[in-house]
């Protein structure tokens, strides 16, 4: 008996290590079951996100004033109606009519979207942003779009004030922001043509045609130049400025045509201050 005894009780704690073995070696195999499963579903959201996340984002980002309503499809590829606000609160945005389509694709080092506007755009445009340890970069393909200028009353006061009504042709040519240590470099050109602008300040329709010109140096400034100058029409704008950092600081100067003061005088009285006849326009 006590022979037996012996080669049990060395027999006993070989069957527990075994199992003990066992349920270790099983716990490791459930967990990356359970890892795999959650890595899957991730994958999948990020690949199925829909449309209206980025919607949401759009909104979030620009605090209300700029949103994609009815999005459909997905993240990477959708459709949605774009319309300008005030912001939250905000009673009578401004939508444009038909939708914006977008695509978005990603790449190692950055992302790129393309865009177009039924309303707006004879052909798609392009956006490549580029990321890199301390820099990113922002990229636009050369295009040329035409937007209606009432959309702009939808972000509220002084547009909603002025009430604008005419075209806006808005082109860029080779135009490159860059950012690098807080510091914004561009190049290229923007340029914005207002034509036919009329206003219900005003009982003369149009008040004008005018040219806006957002200019970088082909080896990058941080000071872009801005430039302001009227084509045609009764009521004259012209000025000058900078984008320095984040702030704009613009001066210019509006008159009316002789013949034309006494119809134009409550839009100058807004436009700026006052001095004889002209208004003078200061920002920054």
């Amino acid at each position: 008996m006590n022979a037996l005894e012996s080669r049990l009780a060395r027999a006993t704690p070989s069957h527990h290590k075994s199992a003990r073995t066992g349920a270790v070696s099983a716990r490791p195999a459930w967990g990356h079951a359970a890892w795999g499963a959650l890595l899957g579903i991730g994958v999948a959201l990020l690949i199925w996100a829909p449309a209206r996340w980025l919607a949401w984002g759009v909104a979030q980002a620009s605090q209300g004033q700029v949103q994609w309503l009815d999005p459909r499809g997905s993240v990477w590829a959708g459709s949605a109606q774009l319309a300008l606000s005030g912001g939250t609160g905000s009673r009578d945005p401004q939508a444009l009519p038909g939708r914006l389509h977008w695509t978005l694709k990603p790449g190692w080092t950055g992302l790129q979207l393309g865009w177009l506007a039924d309303c707006c755009m004879a052909q798609a445009a392009n956006l490549q942003v580029q990321a890199g340890w301390s820099t990113w970069q922002l990229q636009s393909s050369d295009h040329s779009s035409q937007w209606p200028a009432a959309l702009l009353t939808g972000l509220g006061a002084p547009w909603n004030t002025l009430q604008p009504d005419g075209q806006l042709q808005l082109q860029t040519r080779s135009l490159q922001l860059q950012w690098a240590q807080g510091r914004m470099q561009m190049k290229g050109l923007a340029e914005l043509h207002v034509q036919n602008l009329s206003s219900r300040l005003s009982p003369i329709k149009p008040i004008g045609s005018y040219q806006l010109q957002l200019r970088g140096t082909p080896e990058g400034t941080p000071t872009p130049s801005l430039q302001l100058s009227t084509q045609q029409g009764p009521l004259l704008i012209s000025g000058e400025g900078q984008w320095v950092g984040a702030r704009l600081r613009f001066t210019g100067e509006a008159s009316a045509q002789e013949g034309h003061e006494p119809a134009l005088n409550n839009l100058l009285n807004i436009l700026g201050r006052r001095q004889g006849a002209r208004s003078l326009i200061s920002l920054g």
